[in-house]
């Protein structure tokens, strides 16, 4: 063959190739194997299809057509390409060069952990995978592609895990070794308040008891270890219960009683001698109750509460209460002697001489009443210590703890 027809073999190829025809490349073949000069050693079946592909391709070539051309003492060959849509390597999918991974999940003791949350992450951070472990702990990622990773595990009361760079190459079947959680640390929160925010939560809870849910019972205390009050705290408490609605009812119903006894018969009788019975019972209860409560407690730093035992023998809680009219607790916590209530009583006796009737005055009288404040006040404390806690209601606490 000369060298125009091997230009016009080309040509004749290239031309049947576009245009996508069966029938146009046997056409080809034959016209070329039909020249005197050419011999064709060899012809496959080619298969194609009417429509038009892009220009310059065959796609519908399946098989190479490996035809040798002769002519004279030069020979040539012409190979199809078996489908101009294979993809280039940059295409290829990756599932042919994953890999796995996969581990167990236990505890320190060896127990499997099931349903902790188990996370594959790429070194760049990029990409993220997530699996939770089975019943065994065990867990499994698939398609993984080849790269360096890193895995994180979490879990209900573990501590959070972290594994070390993992390297996967291609097809590689890893698995993590070693994967143990430790325990998480107990967390304990303490919340520390001032002390006068934890007395003053004490003082709200203390002003809900009442005897029979109606007569006030401030000045219980059914926590054995109570915050100190401070002096705010004292005169607030004291103004608390002097003015309470139950307290003025009962300071009315006294005067009432006097009047009716005649107790103080310079007062007279009629709605002003009841008004100067009011008065006074009224003066009795505001100066002892301020002075015995508030003024005296914050200058000998003492707490004028009651301080319910509740525990111990019958004689041990006696003593405890009687002794509460000479002997209370001061705000560090120590028994002292009751400066307060002593001083505050006869205070509060001798202050009644400006405003009781002229036959009602006099030393005598301010040292009855002191002794009869004395006396009244232990008598309280027993019936404090051994009644009043099973009619009172809204009780924060149990008394004193520990005793046998």
């Amino acid at each position: 063959m000369v060298i125009g027809d091997r230009w016009l073999m080309t040509k004749a190829v290239g031309w049947a190739c576009k245009r996508n025809s069966a029938i146009a490349c046997r056409c080809v073949v034959s016209a070329l194997a039909s020249l005197s000069t050419v011999t064709v050693l060899a012809a496959v079946p080619v298969q194609a299809q009417n429509k038009i592909g892009p220009a310059g391709v065959c796609p519908q070539v399946r098989q190479p057509i490996r035809t040798k051309l002769a002519a004279g003492n030069g020979h040539s060959e012409a190979q199809f390409p078996e489908s101009a849509q294979q993809l280039s390597p940059a295409q290829s999918p990756a599932t042919g060069t994953s890999g796995s991974v996969s581990g167990v999940v236990l505890a320190e003791d060896g127990v499997a952990v099931p349903g902790a949350q188990i996370t594959l992450t790429d070194i760049s951070l990029v990409q993220q995978r997530t699996s939770i472990s089975g019943a065994n702990g065990e867990f499994t990622f698939t398609t993984v592609p080849p790269g360096a990773y890193f895995i994180t595990v979490q879990a209900r009361g573990f501590q959070s895990y972290r594994s070390a760079k993992l390297t996967i190459a291609a097809q590689q079947v890893y698995e993590v070794p070693g994967i143990q959680l430790s325990i998480a640390p107990v967390k304990t929160e303490v919340v520390v308040r001032p002390t006068s925010v934890i007395a003053q939560m004490q003082i709200k809870a203390q002003e809900k008891q009442r005897v029979l849910g109606v007569f006030p019972s401030f000045y219980t205390s059914y926590i054995w270890n109570a915050a100190p009050l401070d002096t705010k705290q004292k005169f607030s408490l004291s103004l608390r219960d002097i003015f309470d609605p139950v307290s003025l009812i009962g300071v009315a119903a006294t005067a009432g009683l006097e009047q009716a006894h005649n107790t103080f018969p310079g007062y007279g009788q009629g709605a002003a001698g009841y008004g100067r019975h009011f008065g006074a019972e009224f003066g009795d209860s505001l100066i002892g109750g301020l002075l015995s409560r508030a003024v005296f407690p914050s200058i000998f730093h003492q707490d004028p509460r009651y301080f319910y035992q509740g525990t111990g023998p019958v004689r041990s809680r006696l003593i405890h209460a009687l002794s509460w009219s000479v002997v209370v607790r001061s705000d560090s916590g120590r028994p002292t002697p009751n400066y307060s209530s002593l001083l505050g009583d006869l205070s509060a006796a001798a202050l009644s001489n400006l405003y009781y009737p002229p036959g009602s005055r006099g030393v005598g009288l301010v040292f009855a009443n002191f002794g009869i404040g004395i006396a009244s006040r232990a008598g309280n404390a027993v019936i404090r210590e051994f009644v009043l806690k099973r009619l009172t209601r809204h009780v924060p606490g149990r008394g004193k703890p520990g005793e046998p």
